[in-house]
């Protein structure tokens, strides 16, 4: 039985997929890729550039010419990666709470998700690779060797964004996390292109009341049965 070269891992904010990602990633010797940063990036340089999120053809113009750059991680201050956008390090700012209210609207649209996922793909191919999103084994990877589903409770999911903000010294209010989850959630779950849901053949895990060291376990548990 082989190993799955190229694995996908979707979920929607804080099921942890990015954590299970990076960890599975390092234990395999695969190259991680969370596509979620991509978005966050364009979002973040709409809003420094003035552009109205609700002005879809600006976004789309500007999703098609900005240059995105996720490398390993070039600073020890806990990152796991660095994020680069035209060449300026924008690692923290993408983690901002206005780019979280702004990513779910940015990547619904057609245009900022086309241009995005034609070079998720290419990344993809190459394989060896765990790559992290909402839509990879639907849209981006639907041939993808492992297809792996993290799924949480969206009250769980606001505490942990909530821990993770605190975690880095900024002011958090779980309420008001709670409130925008369960908006990201709807929006990202009823857009028309690439919605965010479970592969066919995904494997689904709830990871509600499981610590990292548990879901990280269960997913090597799928990857060391599965025979691509």
């Amino acid at each position: 039985m082989s190993q799955p070269s190229r694995i996908a891992i979707d979920g929607p904010a804080a099921s942890g997929k990015s954590t299970i990602g990076e960890l599975l990633a390092e234990q395999l010797h695969y190259v991680y890729f969370d596509t979620g940063v991509m978005y966050r990036a364009v979002t973040w340089a709409a809003l420094q550039r003035g552009i109205d999120l609700a002005d879809e053809k600006a976004v789309t113009d500007l999703a098609e010419r900005i240059h995105i750059e996720v490398t390993q991680p070039t600073v020890a201050d806990g990152r796991q990666y660095t994020v680069y956008a035209d060449g300026e390090d924008i690692t923290w700012q993408i983690r901002r709470p206005e780019v979280d209210h702004g990513v779910s609207p940015v990547s619904a649209y057609p245009g900022v998700r086309a241009a995005l996922t034609a070079q998720q793909r290419r990344i993809g191919q190459a394989g060896r690779i765990v790559m992290v999103g909402r839509d990879i084994g639907t849209v981006v990877m639907p041939d993808a060797d492992l297809k792996i589903y993290l799924d949480a409770s969206v009250e769980e999911r606001a505490r942990r964004r909530y821990r993770e903000i605190r975690d880095r010294g900024e002011p958090a209010d779980y309420d008001h996390i709670l409130r925008d989850m369960r908006r990201r959630d709807r929006i990202d779950s009823e857009r028309e292109t690439a919605p965010l849901r479970p592969a066919k053949d995904a494997v689904i895990i709830d990871t509600t009341a499981m610590a990292v060291p548990e879901v990280l376990t269960e997913v090597k548990r799928w990857v060391h049965q599965s025979d691509p």
